[in-house]
């Protein structure tokens, strides 16, 4: 498959997506989304990424400032591909066994994305319900982290909830969300 056709059948599974959740974008317009996917294929390649790993990728807003559409993964629970990671480098480094296969934020950075914050995966869950089955890493402050904590969320009971942990940890149910601007 040639790389034009695999972006073909990108944006075309975006358009779809964001026919079918409409609610997730009032006032936005596919024409002019399209338009800057096209032109911008480094982000392109980022929203192949989070298609790939399970995310499903949908634009949820614009930021009339930088004058940037705002995509994160809207996958009713964690991206399936992106689990059973720990935080960051530093704490897979300090596992001395059983070390999982990667980060949340080493993988973030690959894909060229960033992890949500506890503001985005707020907003995230008043666009539908989220994360009733899994967890997922959070954008940590600086202070947690340095403390050897980090951050994650889910949705229980129809309210989200924001947790702590090691960063070190890591379970199956547990992986990250992210965000692209456009």
């Amino acid at each position: 498959m040639t790389k034009s056709t695999h972006n073909d059948e990108l944006i075309s599974i975006l358009k779809s997506r964001y026919s079918k959740n409409i609610s997730r974008h009032p006032g936005l317009d596919w024409d002019k989304i399209e338009a800057k996917l096209i032109a911008n294929p480094q982000k392109l390649e980022s929203l192949s990424l989070m298609e790939a790993t399970g995310g499903e990728p949908d634009v949820v807003g614009y930021d009339k400032n930088t004058a940037e559409y705002i995509f994160f993964d809207c996958s009713p629970e964690s991206p399936k591909d992106r689990r059973s990671i720990c935080y960051d480098d530093d704490a897979l480094k300090s596992r001395k066994e059983f070390k999982p296969k990667d980060s949340a934020v080493n993988m973030a950075k690959t894909m060229g994305v960033e992890i949500l914050s506890e503001e985005q995966y707020q907003l995230l869950q008043t666009l539908g319900e989220f994360d009733v089955k899994s967890q997922n890493w959070l954008k940590t402050p600086t202070a947690i982290r340095q403390l050897g904590g980090a951050i994650f969320a889910d949705r229980r009971y129809n309210h989200v909830f924001v947790y702590h942990n090691g960063a070190e940890s890591y379970y199956a149910a547990r992986g990250f969300r992210g965000a692209l601007r456009l």
